[in-house]
């Protein structure tokens, strides 16, 4: 294992210091120095601890990460001098198309494209006279009029009326890439918060890959057990399908202070695609299960999971609720209308662990909820988030975001 020099272990002392005096400039000068040195500091419960820089960009917290509108300036393996630790504003990219169509075929709205079909077709008619419009034989060619005023006005007349005609049918059907592009289906991502067990991030990454064509946008926080460097592995295999972030900022429910409801809202506002799918790195794909997912968001469907539940009278207990429309998704595998849990404020920013914060977000989201259940081809692996996480820790988080959900239960 590395030995920390000494003088590095000064910078972080002074560090300490600085941020005890919430001298804020001065803490954050000392890190940039400490990692000019090869190392990163990390804050923890009794202090901070120091760890070798690795081979890709770490931004310091959740928080800094910048929402550049879906490009991750901190991809692993691609940061450059130009990235940036300050956070932009959430780049929310709410746009609506159904207008898209109509404005195509809309020949007044087009009439570059108007332009170019007919200069197209005055080129055709001077390069093949025998390709003329039907009707233009009933006058002659223009270089045959002779100078025939007479001739030459009906000729236009003529060329006028068959233009106008093309014109109206094409005002009347769209073209063939617009309505391509209307037909296209919905682009979506898969979400992951890596908090450690690299051996499961890498057979949840690898299983999407093969049996999928989704994009995966990961946040790995504080390359916990070396699960950040799994990540950027993936990356190097993938690169046209793995996308990561990573922040020095350890989980809180592992001991440090970066929120469940905080990394979720982020990867939705680094996330651009139309379906936003919330998976647990212990979740396996044994088949496609992304598509049926997706296919279930149409009407007034917002959201759309493999397990669902229902509230008992009361809501102190919930239940595994039967394919079809639920009050609650568990957020071992769930897709979601991006735009709509955008609108919704994304995830529940008190949530500093997982549990019971699917269902408060849940609660929050317009529209209906539906779950496919044992049928989707899937499976889960050792729930890691549960079973190795602090039991009183554990249990006194969960019952913290109860109390919100109970409260949205019973709100009007």
């Amino acid at each position: 294992m590395n030995e920390v020099p000494p003088y590095v272990k000064d910078l972080a002392e002074q560090r300490a210091d600085a941020r005890a005096e919430r001298d804020h400039a001065t803490a954050d000068a000392l890190r940039d120095e400490i990692e000019a040195e090869g190392w990163l500091v990390r804050d923890t419960a009794d202090g901070f601890e120091l760890i070798p820089r690795p081979p890709f960009e770490v931004w310091p917290t959740v928080g800094s990460v910048p929402e550049t509108g879906g490009r991750a300036t901190g991809r692993a393996g691609e940061a450059g001098e130009e990235a940036t630790r300050t956070p932009k504003a959430p780049d929310r990219d709410v746009s609506a198309d159904s207008g898209k169509i109509a404005e195509a075929a809309d020949p007044a709205r087009r009439p570059e494209r108007l332009g170019d079909q007919e200069a197209g077709r005055v080129a055709e008619t001077q390069a093949a006279p025998e390709q003329q419009p039907e009707g233009s034989e009933l006058v002659g060619r223009s270089d045959e009029l002779g100078g025939d005023a007479e001739r030459m006005v009906s000729s236009q007349l003529l060329w006028d009326a068959s233009l106008s005609v093309s014109r109206l049918d094409e005002s009347i059907t769209p073209p063939a890439e617009v309505a391509e592009a209307e037909a296209a289906p919905p682009t979506v991502t898969v979400g992951l918060v890596v908090d450690g067990w690299p051996d499961d991030l890498r057979e949840c990454v690898r299983a999407l890959v093969a049996r999928t064509e989704v994009k995966i946008l990961a946040l790995d926080l504080g390359n916990m057990d070396g699960a950040g460097t799994v990540l950027n592995e993936l990356v190097q295999e993938f690169p046209r399908r793995v996308e990561a972030w990573h922040v020095a900022e350890t989980p809180h429910w592992r001991g440090g202070t970066a929120g469940w409801g905080e990394s979720r809202t982020k990867l939705l506002r680094l996330d651009t695609a139309d379906v936003h799918v919330v998976m647990e790195t212990s979740t396996i794909l044994d088949g496609d299960a992304i598509t049926p997912l997706v296919g279930e968001l149409k009407d007034d469907v917002t959201g759309a999971g493999w397990r669902g539940v229902n509230p008992r009278e009361g809501g102190h207990e919930w239940v595994d609720a039967a394919p079809g429309e639920v009050r609650g998704l568990l957020g071992h595998l769930f897709a979601v209308r991006r735009e709509a849990a955008l609108a919704a404020g994304g995830f529940p920013a008190d949530a500093r662990y997982y549990r019971n914060a699917d269902l408060e977000f849940s609660l929050t989201l317009p529209g209906t909820l539906v779950a496919l259940g044992k049928d989707l081809p899937v499976h889960q692996e050792r729930h890691r988030g549960y079973h190795d996480v602090d039991p009183g820790y554990r249990d006194r988080e969960s019952r913290r975001t109860y109390d919100r959900v109970l409260g949205l239960l019973r709100a009007p």
